[in-house]
């Protein structure tokens, strides 16, 4: 259950990521309530997921997880141009976060 909560934790931090850019310096209110909500929530799941894994392994997939999905969402919607070298090193955040769930 920590597996699967640390990755929805992992999708929330891309929420509120690309909320926080979005919300223009907390000036606009609906991106600025949904980077607050997210937040707490990525947090919260993180914490909970720490309880059975360990801080490094849970860390590093919940910032692996959230980094791929927000540049991705950059990528599909044409913020952020999407080379063959960034889908390169992508594909090794991927590989290197099932390596550690596998690892375990």
């Amino acid at each position: 259950m920590s597996w699967l909560i640390l990755a929805v934790s992992g999708v929330l931090e891309a929420v509120w990521a690309t909320a926080l850019g979005k919300s223009e310096g907390f000036s606009r209110v609906v991106p600025s309530l949904l980077f607050v909500t997210a937040l707490a929530a990525s947090m919260a799941g993180l914490a909970y997921a720490m309880r059975d894994l360990p801080v490094g392994t849970a860390y590093t997939v919940w910032v692996g997880i959230g980094a791929v999905l927000t540049i991705l969402y950059a990528a599909f919607t044409g913020q952020e141009s999407l080379t063959a070298l960034k889908a390169l090193f992508l594909t090794l955040i991927v590989a290197s976060v099932i390596g550690l769930k596998l690892a375990r």
